[in-house]
């Protein structure tokens, strides 16, 4: 496999050099082609909608996910009330309590993360110390079991006083995961930009593992 490309004007470019690559160079994994710690920058993250012909990308459902996240509330029935419906996948993955640990709206505001990250940047511009944990080994619990978010941390850092975003991922379906996940990423962070009074910077994304399920690929 050659040498990946790094940079993109926006996330729909982003995802069209990457579904042509990965079936192409993938790894068999799991029931999947992937590639392994791949990380590149979106120069352009506010551009975050994926036009993609062979997508058919729904913001209208990116949205809702986004306005749940944004309640901080764990339970999927939120999500149907904003969207109409609940996706099949949530709830799948929702526990006894119709809950589950992927809304990361839960999580950043989970003992005041974003808040924290926020004030952070506010006190001083060159911090390293504003970061978000998502997911990590210390919380492993029967609440993970058939849910495991797959986002591990987000941080945030003033340079050239813009606000660029750095968000790090265990794994990353390239079809499901990262068109809904790069909306909704790119909105928290002109969120905490406008919170900071700095414009949107570029966001940087790394995946450990970047994948297409390969009923997708034979499509």
């Amino acid at each position: 496999m050659g040498k990946l490309k790094q940079n993109f004007y926006n996330a729909n470019e982003a995802f069209n050099y990457f579904w042509d690559v990965i079936p192409k160079t993938g790894v068999d994994f799991d029931n999947t082609k992937a590639l392994f710690n791949v990380g590149f920058t979106l120069h352009h993250p506010m551009n975050n909608h994926i036009t993609s012909d062979v997508r058919k990308w729904n913001h209208a459902y990116a949205e809702c996910e986004w306005q749940w996240y944004l309640t901080g509330d764990p339970s999927i029935d939120t999500l149907g009330d904003l969207y109409g419906k609940i996706p099949p996948i949530w709830e799948n993955m929702a526990d006894g309590l119709r809950e589950v640990r992927s809304n990361y709206g839960f999580q950043w505001k989970r003992k005041g993360q974003l808040n924290y990250a926020i004030q952070k940047l506010k006190d001083k511009k060159s911090t390293r110390h504003a970061v978000i944990s998502i997911f990590d080994g210390k919380e492993a619990s029967s609440r993970y079991m058939f849910d495991t978010p797959c986002t591990c941390a987000i941080h945030f850092q003033i340079v050239d006083d813009k606000l660029n975003m750095s968000v790090m991922m265990r794994s990353n379906d390239l079809w499901y995961g990262f068109p809904i996940d790069q909306y909704c990423f790119s909105k928290l962070q002109k969120m905490v930009a406008d919170e900071v009074d700095m414009p949107v910077g570029t966001y940087y994304h790394l995946a450990t593992n970047l994948h297409i399920y390969n009923d997708k690929i034979t499509r």
